[in-house]
């Protein structure tokens, strides 16, 4: 990836941040690492622990952002998540996998509650 997508790429995670904030979530951890991948945020809200995917697009010539998140990802995001539990200490949360897309050309900024394929 060129140094121009990691940035524009933390751009996107540091509005995602933002965004859940304005919605009630409290940050937990930003680009949480393990073996089997990395969760951009986790987040928590009332009794709810969010697993956050972060995905952004100048534009949707190739498509929504949200549409590259495939079932590929998903296993990786439920491993990486449960290595995250593993090590944190988070056992009466519900846990919850979700996607923010932002596409900048239209200022445009959807969350995903919840996916699951």
């Amino acid at each position: 990836m060129s140094l121009y997508g990691i940035v524009f790429g933390k751009q996107g995670e540091n509005e995602a941040a933002n965004y859940l904030r304005e919605k009630g979530f409290d940050i937990v951890a930003k680009n949480f690492r393990s073996k089997f991948g990395e969760i951009d945020i986790v987040a928590k809200k009332k009794d709810c622990l969010y697993f956050v995917e972060v995905k952004t697009r100048s534009n949707s010539k190739r498509g929504l952002p949200y549409e590259a998140v495939n079932k590929r990802k998903i296993f990786h995001m439920r491993q990486s998540a449960q290595y995250f539990l593993l090590k944190n200490k988070y056992k009466s949360y519900k846990l919850k996998l979700s996607v923010v897309s932002i596409l900048k050309s239209e200022h445009r900024i959807d969350f995903f509650d919840n996916i699951s394929l």
